[in-house]
């Protein structure tokens, strides 16, 4: 039969099942043709007949059949991750212009606020569902190994190979890379900088569920932070790190400070007030959106240096140093004990 072709399984994917090899490259495969083509033996492993839960080994001849991956029209509305073609193309040609770092390894992107990393019942626009445009001439589709909340814009890295996915899964599971945000928060701290140890965990409220400082039933959750540059007492750039990674972590241990990130809605009131300014803070041209950044990530590399990926500011943030006066090229900047 025209068509057909032979993919032979890498290194990367030994020990991989079947079927999430060939999802892995084909994203928009559905279970259900996928086990028809199983079933049928269109879809072969060194010419023998395999089931979906099947190991792969490096080596072996995956046969693929020609009509695999066939075109769905758009009028049907064809879906990769929960998004349309058009759309997922379109998302995926802009996020190729946001990369700031490439190797054969990984992708870093410099993500925009209010892009979400991963869908959800509510969330029809995301990174993981553009992610076949952003293959960069890779035989597999990018892997998501970490994650940023729809809001927090900065560096969002992507493995690009599933040997490379487990490793890099592995260093942010051990809290071997590091990572730099930048916030502004309302007020400025008592103290220059410090550690925030403050135990974290999710319940319900009126906003929907919320993450709390709670001293039972918490997890752990450490973050470092320190001032950089502050605009008298009504606004404070901070850096923070992460010494533990629970969802919104930064959030709360800056309002548990008393210092709520500018434009947080959820963990500090969006109108928040302060002395220097009449009124609330976006009367003198602040953009009422979350003012929290991922700015660098260090990545240790076996028998190579560290590499260290900086975002820079979205344009919300830009525009709030400039009216603040901050400096992001400031010398104070660099993150400390590096």
């Amino acid at each position: 039969m025209s068509g057909v072709r032979n993919e032979v399984v890498e290194d990367g994917d030994d020990d991989q099942r079947l079927d999430r090899w060939l999802r892995s490259r084909f994203p928009a495969l559905k279970q259900g043709k996928l086990q028809k083509l199983l079933r049928t033996g269109q879809v072969r492993v060194d010419g023998a007949r395999a089931k979906a839960n099947d190991r792969v080994s490096t080596g072996q001849t995956i046969r693929i059949p020609p009509n695999i991956n066939e075109e769905i029209p758009l009028s049907q509305a064809a879906i990769v991750g929960g998004m349309d073609i058009e759309q997922a193309g379109r998302l995926g040609d802009e996020l190729k212009e946001r990369i700031i770092y490439i190797d054969d390894e990984m992708i870093a992107i410099n993500k925009p606020p209010r892009l979400a990393v991963q869908g959800g019942s509510k969330t029809e626009t995301h990174v993981d569902g553009a992610l076949d445009r952003l293959k960069m001439g890779s035989k597999e589709r990018p892997r998501l190994v970490h994650r940023l909340d729809k809001d927090t814009s900065g560096v969002l890295v992507l493995a690009r190979t599933r040997k490379s996915a487990a490793k890099l899964a592995k260093a942010f599971q051990m809290r071997e890379t590091r990572k730099i945000y930048w916030a502004v928060v309302i007020g400025k701290p008592p103290h220059e900088g410090g550690n925030i140890d403050a135990p974290l965990a999710k319940h319900p409220g009126a906003r929907g569920e919320m993450v709390q400082v709670d001293e039972d039933q918490g997890k752990s959750a450490r973050t470092r932070f320190r001032i950089i540059d502050n605009a008298g007492k009504s606004m404070s750039w901070l850096e923070l790190e992460p010494l533990t990674g629970r969802t919104h972590q930064l959030r709360v241990h800056c309002q548990l400070m008393g210092n709520p990130i500018l434009g947080d809605g959820k963990y500090g009131s969006i109108e928040t007030h302060n002395d220097e300014y009449e009124g609330s803070v976006f009367e003198v041209g602040i953009e009422r959106r979350l003012h929290l950044h991922a700015r660098s990530l260090h990545i240790p590399r076996q028998g190579k240096q560290m590499i260290e990926i900086t975002a820079p500011l979205p344009k919300h943030m830009l525009d709030t140093w400039r009216t603040l006066g901050f400096d992001p090229d400031d010398e104070q900047a660099q993150p400390f004990d590096l």
